[in-house]
């Protein structure tokens, strides 16, 4: 694919540890939907061009109901970004999914509610979404992981909800009996927003702990344990930025091939054109431009 731009987006731990893939130039974008996290920089890695954005923020000032999902992923859009690697801390609801292991999940199940989930207030359009996370990049991701210092696992059902709080105890259970593999607080509305922007969207999801529905040791206490996740955190983000760093050359080998991602808008306008404003058009013209001349 010619003109191929990264976008890697940043959770926890990760969006400081972001600069370590590379300097570059910081761009603060105006957008209609509000102001980004913070900076998007642009930079190369092995000759790859690469938006880097931390998703909460500097100093992780926004919770996950407060993050701009629409203004980040418009501004990215906007910068050429054709491809993103998102990563973000979850809770495991599944045993074998161990902390500081990292999966590559290829479901959601989107339990928010207090979030803009659509570019697309004013004209109807609906985007296929069976299948939210790019297979290309997916699969890149997975070719990546060979050899990396840490078990990647394939696969897996991630419930998004709402927060800030954490689960109660029959909450976790109930995810657990959905199938569900993880539980985290960021993936949703922005892997939608990017289907919706026709942008290729993966996550790499990192467990740093078992939620609730498996009981911590007892002689284990409340400051202990957040000094474990965070520990968790720290080995998770390492192992994520290494994975995304041996995919990128695979990630230019996925962009070669023809993907649906790319046309996900083609036949999901229903609003007759001509009823489309002027207004909505212009703030819209990276996302539906080529759609509306």
């Amino acid at each position: 694919m010619a003109n191929m731009t990264l976008g890697i987006i940043g959770g926890t731990g990760l969006g400081e540890a972001l600069g370590a893939l590379g300097a570059g130039q910081e761009h603060r974008l105006e957008t209609p939907f509000g102001p980004t996290s913070g900076p998007i920089v642009t930079t190369e890695v092995g000759g790859v061009p690469v938006a880097l954005l931390s998703r909460h923020g500097p100093g992780h000032a926004l919770n996950p109901s407060r993050v701009p999902y629409r203004a980040n992923i418009w501004a990215l859009k906007s910068l050429g970004v054709t491809h993103i690697l998102a990563s973000g801390a979850v809770g495991s609801l599944r045993e074998e999914l161990q902390p500081r292991q990292l999966v590559i999940p290829d479901q959601v199940i989107d339990k928010t509610f207090r979030r803009a989930g659509t570019f697309f207030d004013d004209l109807a359009v609906h985007v296929e979404f069976a299948a939210p996370f790019c297979n290309g990049l997916r699969s890149a991701l997975v070719k990546a992981s060979t050899g990396l210092p840490t078990r990647v696992h394939q696969g897996g059902t991630y419930v998004c909800m709402e927060g800030p709080q954490f689960s109660t105890r029959a909450e976790s259970e109930l995810h657990r009996s959905w199938g569900a593999s993880l539980i985290g607080m960021t993936v949703m509305p922005e892997a939608r927003l990017a289907r919706e922007a026709e942008i290729c969207y993966a996550l790499v999801a990192l467990p740093t702990d078992y939620d609730c529905w498996r009981p911590h040791p007892a002689h284990v206490d409340q400051a202990k344990l957040i000094e474990e996740i965070l520990g968790n955190v720290k080995v998770a983000t390492q192992n994520a930025i290494e994975l995304i760093r041996r995919a990128i050359p695979h990630v230019v080998a996925a962009a070669e091939k023809p993907c649906p991602c790319q046309s996900a808008l083609a036949l999901g306008i229903w609003t007759d054109r001509s009823l489309v404003s002027t207004e909505t058009r212009r703030q819209l013209e990276p996302i539906l431009g080529k759609y509306l001349r």
